[in-house]
């Protein structure tokens, strides 16, 4: 249920990006991190609580190149756990059980709505960071 996030683009531009992230130190994983943990609160503010559990569960991952940055409820055993975070996001629809009917539950959307509302921010810090990073790189740093 995690909200995968990457940095896209020319597939040269990512080459070189993972080459730099290898030969030294790089600027896309602080800047990854920073981004992922903007929307990760943003999640924690929109999520729909009734015991906080999931809320709890949320967390961000960002991989060792800087590239690749996972937002959410992480990991097979918390995705069984908290399988309800799909129904919070997308509702459900009406349904009979037995002899009664089963209300529909309206969505509460809170995955996507927190990456877009930090999108640009997000596009501002990652690409302040892959341009610090080309410019050590030319610099020879």
């Amino acid at each position: 249920m995690a909200r995968r996030s990457s940095v896209q683009g020319n597939f040269k531009l990512r080459g070189l990006l993972r080459r730099i992230g290898s030969q030294m130190e790089s600027d896309l994983r602080p800047a990854m991190a920073e981004a992922a943990n903007l929307v990760l609160a943003t999640q924690q503010e929109l999520i729909p609580r009734d015991t906080g559990e999931i809320e709890e569960a949320l967390e961000s991952f960002v991989s060792k190149s800087g590239l690749d940055a996972q937002i959410g409820i992480r990991g097979k055993k918390d995705n069984r756990h908290f399988f309800y975070g799909r129904f919070l996001e997308f509702g459900t629809k009406a349904y009979t059980r037995g002899d009664g009917t089963v209300a529909a539950r309206p969505a509460h959307p809170w995955l996507r709505p927190s990456y877009d509302m930090n999108r640009d921010e997000i596009q501002l810090i990652i690409s302040k960071a892959i341009a610090s990073t080309l410019k050590k790189a030319a610099e020879g740093r």
